[in-house]
């Protein structure tokens, strides 16, 4: 083989592995469902219930909702600090909350402060899963042999009717006594951290200036253009430009690289991924409706959405002292608020000043 025809061939190769290699990278993500999570869609009729059944089902249930509110903590009879204690190491469960919206702080030198209120919603502890038992779901990184030390909590949110739901996913509910739940969620956790099934989780699982990681979802925009999906400038608005003004305009190459290269910037889907939201910082929580505020408003997601929180990985913010370990439990004489140091709370006198 010529030298010519050898060149030509190493180009074409090199040429196929980098479109390989960055149409991998940047297809959309595939959907698969984690192997504990079984189908909850169910597909039966309910024209055979009469309004008697269907009144004496709304009994029974309403009667599980009570004893389950009215549940003791598996935590009320564990002393937690002969079991295990917290080292800046040890990772915790998180907590699932629900985006209900935006509304003002002041600091206690006159700074107002946008914030984000998250309001955990009926947090129960479903099922613990031990190191040696749990099956990751994607093991291709190196840095998981290092993980192979950390155990799964799944954790289930807002309590639902058991007769809209399937069989097998009402059975992982029932092992721990609990009603269904909308949403479920798991978190990597420590061995130490071990929270037995059943056990509630409140607000009070975090401190009021602590610093926590949220993930959600965000927005979900549809189909857009690249001036609205990546910020492009457009055509001119005269001269000569006839009906290009938000186009993208040239997306190929000459010579060789005749082609559009993988990752172009194009119209498409925007929104609707997982992104998460890291040193998000604690200025005040409420003990009666489990609201938590968070600084800023970048939490993603629209309000009503569904939100996970963690203990933040940043170096630099992460816990100095030890939090509720493993959770706060429920107690009777908690304060209805809690306020960082810097937050000005309303029901104390304000900043004054005088004349000199």
């Amino acid at each position: 083989m010529s030298t010519c025809n050898l060149n030509i061939l190493q180009k074409a190769l090199s040429r196929l592995r980098i479109d390989h290699l960055s149409s991998r990278s940047l297809q959309s993500p595939r959907y698969r469902p984690p192997y504990w999570y079984t189908s909850k869609e169910r597909k039966g009729s309910d024209d055979f219930i009469t309004s008697e059944n269907k009144q004496f089902i709304e009994e029974v249930l309403q009667e599980r909702k009570q004893k389950q509110a009215v549940l003791e903590s598996p935590l009320a009879n564990v002393d937690t600090h002969q079991t295990a204690q917290w080292n800046p190491f040890t990772r915790r469960v998180g907590l699932i909350a629900r985006k209900i919206g935006n509304y003002p702080l002041w600091s206690k030198d006159g700074t107002k402060m946008q914030t984000t209120l998250l309001q955990v919603v009926d947090n129960h502890v479903i099922k613990y899963i031990p190191p040696e038992e749990f099956n990751p779901m994607k093991t291709t990184k190196v840095v998981w042999k290092e993980k192979k030390t950390l155990g799964c909590l799944l954790v289930g949110a807002e309590t639902i009717d058991p007769s809209t739901v399937t069989r097998e996913y009402c059975g992982q509910f029932d092992r721990a006594g609990m009603l269904p739940k909308q949403h479920l969620c798991r978190f990597m956790v420590s061995p130490n951290a071990y929270i037995p099934p059943g056990t509630p989780l409140y607000a009070t699982h975090f401190r009021p200036g602590d610093y926590i990681d949220v993930r959600a979802k965000t927005m979900d925009r549809g189909f857009q253009g690249v001036i609205k999906r990546w910020g492009f400038k457009g055509m001119p608005a005269s001269h000569g430009v006839t009906k290009t003004h938000r186009r993208p305009g040239n997306i190929g190459a000459g010579g060789e690289k005749a082609r559009v290269w993988p990752g172009t910037k194009m119209p498409g889907h925007m929104g609707n991924r997982w992104r998460t939201l890291r040193g998000v910082k604690i200025l005040r929580i409420n003990t009666k409706h489990n609201v938590i505020w968070t600084l800023g408003v970048a939490i993603p997601g629209e309000t009503g959405a569904m939100c996970y929180l963690f203990d933040t990985v940043l170096p630099l913010r992460k816990h100095k002292t030890s939090p509720p370990f493993p959770t706060q439990p429920l107690v009777d004489d908690l304060p209805l608020e809690y306020y960082d140091e810097s937050v000005q709370p309303f029901d104390e006198s304000s900043i004054t000043f005088e004349e000199t």
